[in-house]
């Protein structure tokens, strides 16, 4: 299974920019999708940003215009490019990968603060 570690997260004005990373233990190119997902306090966690295998990309609608999912299979690395923050994307936020078997693996997380 492969491990996932996120980084790049922390304390950002409204209006900002975060680029989160995620470096994965071992081949990115051989998962179904990677992705990010996001846990605020006292709420479940959502997936906002995904990119399969065949290249495309999914997005949550509240953060569909401003964040961007990429990969570097090369890398084994996973970016989510959050721009235009809001205090209400305050959250943890998680790397996942989900294998062909459809088994899904999550990174431990790292913490975006959006606040003045």
């Amino acid at each position: 299974q492969v491990q996932l570690v996120e980084s790049g997260g922390g304390l950002v004005q409204p209006g900002g920019s975060l680029r989160l990373s995620c470096l994965a233990s071992g081949s990115i190119d051989s998962l179904d999708a990677v992705g990010w997902g996001r846990q605020a306090a006292g709420k479940t966690r959502e997936v906002v940003a995904i990119s399969t295998r065949r290249g495309t990309t999914h997005y949550a609608d509240d953060v569909k215009a401003r964040f961007s999912i990429s990969r570097d299979n090369a890398k084994n690395a996973i970016y989510l490019q959050m721009n235009n923050l809001k205090p209400e994307d305050t959250a943890g936020d998680y790397c996942q990968g989900r294998d062909t078997g459809g088994n899904l693996n999550w990174g431990q997380g790292t913490q975006v603060t959006v606040s003045s």
